[in-house]
């Protein structure tokens, strides 16, 4: 298809949106206050577990992401590999990802519990709860095709349209055009069903794959 034809016929997300624009963020101050408060001690217990587990290697992991617009942030997460592991790179692309994820890390990984302490980084505004995920400056692919979807325009998530439509499973084509779809659809109603569903996914261990696929 040619390039010009290929941009027309995706739709382009409003300039303005009440829930998007101002409501969504309201609800994520509020959600993610809520979450670092009721997890507080079973993040600090992962937090122990970890600090015994290997005491010489650091709690959280810190990664640069790219945000909305384009805007780097850094995201947090409890960490799961060893410290060795290659930090530029998305874990779906190791080529042996068990030589480097540690016994505790496979725990969190299998629950989402490594993705905790990205409740701050939704508090401090650089995420939402739901968006698309946040990727890192190398995977140019997945990004470009964000773009030409509009979805580059809004926060990342802690889980998103395309994480309960297949996560590491889907294509990136599938990946950015689900985002897109998230951004020209975004609600409240759709926002609770991608959490509930997620929550679903994470107790089934749904969608999630560790490496290459060989």
């Amino acid at each position: 298809m040619d390039e010009k034809l290929k941009n027309i016929s995706r739709p382009q997300i409003k300039n303005f949106s009440w829930y998007r624009d101002f409501y969504k963020r309201g609800f994520d101050i509020i959600f993610s206050g809520i979450g670092i408060v009721v997890l507080a001690i079973p993040m600090i217990v992962i937090a122990l577990i970890i600090k015994l587990d290997s005491p010489h290697e650091p709690i959280l992991f810190k990664q640069r992401r790219v945000g909305k617009d384009d805007k780097m942030f850094t995201i947090l997460k409890f960490r799961s590999m060893r410290q060795d592991a290659p930090h530029e790179m998305a874990t779906q692309n190791f080529e042996n990802p068990e030589v480097y994820i540690t016994p505790v890390g496979k725990i969190l990984r299998k629950a989402s519990l490594d993705e905790l302490p990205q409740l701050f980084n939704v508090f401090k505004g650089d995420m939402s709860i739901v968006g698309p995920r946040p990727l890192i400056p190398k995977e140019k692919k997945v990004l470009e095709l964000r773009d030409e979807y509009g979805a580059g325009k809004i926060l990342p998530g802690i889980t998103g349209l395309a994480q309960v439509h297949g996560r590491d499973e889907i294509t990136d084509e599938n990946k950015a055009s689900y985002d897109g779809k998230y951004a020209l659809n975004m609600s409240l109603f759709l926002d609770v069903f991608i959490i509930l569903k997620t929550a679903f996914d994470v107790i089934c261990s749904r969608g999630i794959r560790e490496g290459k696929v060989k």
